[in-house]
């Protein structure tokens, strides 16, 4: 999860995995998977830094590196 600032102040954690699009606009838009939009405070690059962020926690980039690898090496 990563942590977000609504317009109103408010902070929000949002699970990372199901955003699907940051987009600035001058706002920040984050676009869900589920199709929800949501308007935070936090700029794109620092709101994509953080969804990096968790993705190295949770090791998911590693999984990725992985599987990247074993099909590769598949005839």
């Amino acid at each position: 999860m990563i942590l977000v600032t609504r317009l109103n102040g408010s902070q929000m954690w949002l699970n990372a995995l199901l955003i699907e699009m940051v987009e600035e606009t001058p706002d920040t838009y984050i676009t869900l998977t589920t199709g929800k939009r949501l308007i935070v405070l936090e700029k794109a690059p620092e709101v994509i830094q953080s969804i990096k962020a968790y993705h190295q926690e949770i090791g998911m980039q590693q999984a990725s590196i992985k599987v990247q690898h074993q099909t590769e090496e598949s005839p």
